[in-house]
């Protein structure tokens, strides 16, 4: 017998066998439950995804005789006939290979006609961005009007070059890249049904390789068995993919970490013996300083792949240089081509590395600020009085230095509704929302605040949502955000706030009047202060 490839053994024969794609099996058991299937699908997405499976399994779905749980159950002649490719009533067209619009009026001809064996005729259109302008709109008359006994089954991996007017008349589907976690579970779950030793190492190399495509995991899985002759272990992946393995990257990392060169120059001659490719080198890079940022910032988000190697990088790199070697590293990839071969430019993106990492504030020598020049003394009384024109409109502003008297502080008043504002850190329209509120009580049960009629217009549905989320998170408890529309009699924060800038704006000015060289200038030149044009600082 021959030997039949692993994407095609283990392709999904029903929507429980589907991976990763829920939302769409959720959306088509659904429609086969209340019997509200629509009379053209379009499935989208990239390659090895299951755009093509999906299509079969609701064919012979909406035909079989005998669902399972609105799945088909597998045994009936109609999913025994298109499981073996003989259903007359799924004709499935390649439209790569069929463009010109007297394909698809052919195609359509029969359309009309009732089906042979099932309850439905489908047309499964594989690739249909393809099709030439003219045989969509071929295509465009049926498909808006389809003889009731007609579906459309639509798969592509370019949706933008569908015309609109096509688009409008399918239920689009768009299916998901799948996780490297739910690639290798699915390689681990074949190889055990298949007696095949394997690495679990190996299966995660395999499907970060598969970049999303199950399909693609699967044929390098083939490759895979066949190049460690029965067997998945890691150093054959590693020789087959032409990579390297995780620890002289980690080691590259470490000794950037102790700005240690001639280690890093050290691994890089080693890794040079095992593969010319320094591109792969550098992406792998990238993906162990993801790895490493996850780690710092969001440990669980790894899960299972919180190795050793990461963790101990974690724990030795600081946020601000793992950020910037992944910056260095990614605009690095982008001109590695430009470099006069890829070592060459591998090595020159590690020295910026270490050339570019920020030191400390406390490792530079502290630089004395300058002593700015004395004012000039205002001159004795000028003999013939001068006039001074009218300052320009665009004169810079005059800037008044610090007032001694103390102005109260919002953040620091005794409201506790000002001090819950500034612990909760919100802004926009939430902030605008709280501020111009007062605060009646807060229990374990309810924060209620008092909101005055004038400003109705500050509720909305998600400021009010985002400031109960707010008081939970500051409370600690499910508190429940009442708000009351009533007359305020006291100081909402957004009154606080307008006093202190007025207060502030007022003590400014009085300083700018009390300030001896204005009055001097003021006095001896008959100068003036343009209105508006003193801030405070």
């Amino acid at each position: 017998m021959n030997y039949q490839v692993l994407a095609r053994k283990w392709r999904p024969a029903n929507f429980t066998e589907v991976v990763g794609q829920e939302h769409v099996v959720k959306s088509l058991t659904n429609a086969l439950a209340h019997n509200r299937l629509h009379h053209a699908y379009l499935f989208t997405g990239t390659r090895g995804v299951g755009k093509t499976t999906l299509a079969r399994i609701l064919a012979k779905a909406i035909n079989c005789e005998n669902l399972q749980d609105f799945n088909p159950c597998g045994v009936c002649p109609v999913c025994r006939a298109v499981d073996e490719g003989r259903f007359l009533d799924l004709i499935e067209v390649d439209a790569a290979s069929r463009t010109k619009v007297e394909d698809t009026r052919d195609l359509l001809d029969n359309a009309q006609y009732a089906p042979n064996q099932g309850r439905y005729k489908v047309y499964l259109i594989d690739e249909v961005h393809m099709l030439s302008g003219h045989s969509f709109n071929a295509l465009l008359k049926t498909l808006e009007e389809p003889p009731p006994h007609v579906k459309f089954l639509l798969a592509t991996t370019d949706p933008h070059k569908i015309p609109v007017t096509v688009l409008s008349r399918c239920l689009q589907f768009n299916l998901k890249r799948l996780l490297p976690e739910q690639i290798h579970t699915q390689m681990a779950f074949i190889l055990e049904q298949e007696a095949i030793a394997f690495e679990v190492a190996a299966l995660k190399l395999l499907a970060r390789a598969a970049d999303g495509s199950m399909r693609d995991g699967l044929s390098l899985l083939d490759q895979a068995i066949v190049y460690g002759a029965g067997s998945v272990g890691l150093d054959n992946v590693h020789n087959m993919l032409g990579t390297i393995a995780q620890q002289p990257v980690a080691a590259i990392l470490l000794a950037l970490a102790h700005e240690d060169a001639a280690s890093i120059f050290a691994t890089i001659d080693g890794m040079a013996d095992l593969t010319s490719d320094f591109g792969a080198v550098l992406t792998q890079v990238l993906q162990v300083l993801h790895r490493v940022a996850l780690a710092q910032y969001l440990p669980g988000a790894l899960g299972s792949e919180l190795d050793e190697d990461v963790a101990d990088l974690a724990a030795k790199l600081t946020p601000e240089d793992v950020q910037l070697y992944y910056q260095i590293g990614l605009l690095g990839q982008r001109d590695l081509d430009l470099a006069p071969d890829q070592r060459s430019g591998f090595e020159m993106v590690i020295l910026r590395m270490l050339a570019f990492k920020p030191t400390t504030v406390a490792s530079q020598p502290a630089q004395p600020l300058a002593t700015p020049a004395p004012a000039p003394a205002v001159a004795a009384p000028i003999a013939q009085k001068i006039h001074a024109p009218v300052a320009p409109p665009d004169r810079p502003a005059l800037v008044a230095p610090p007032v001694a008297r103390e102005l109260p502080l919002v953040g620091q008043a005794a409201d506790p509704w000002v001090a819950m504002i500034a612990a909760m850190k919100i802004g926009g329209m939430t902030r605008e929302l709280a501020n111009n509120c007062v605060l009646e009580s807060l229990d374990d049960k309810a924060c209620t605040l008092r909101l005055d009629p004038g400003h109705l217009q500050l509720r909305g549905a998600v400021a009010e949502e985002k400031l109960q989320k707010a008081v939970q998170a500051y409370c600690g408890k499910p508190v429940k955000l009442v708000i009351n529309a009533a007359k305020i009699t006291v100081d909402t924060p957004a009154m606080q706030l307008l006093k202190e800038r007025e207060d502030r704006q007022q003590a400014a000015v009085e300083a700018i009047n009390a300030d001896a060289n204005i009055q001097a200038l003021t006095g001896q030149l008959d100068a003036r202060i343009l209105p508006g044009t003193v801030e405070p600082i």
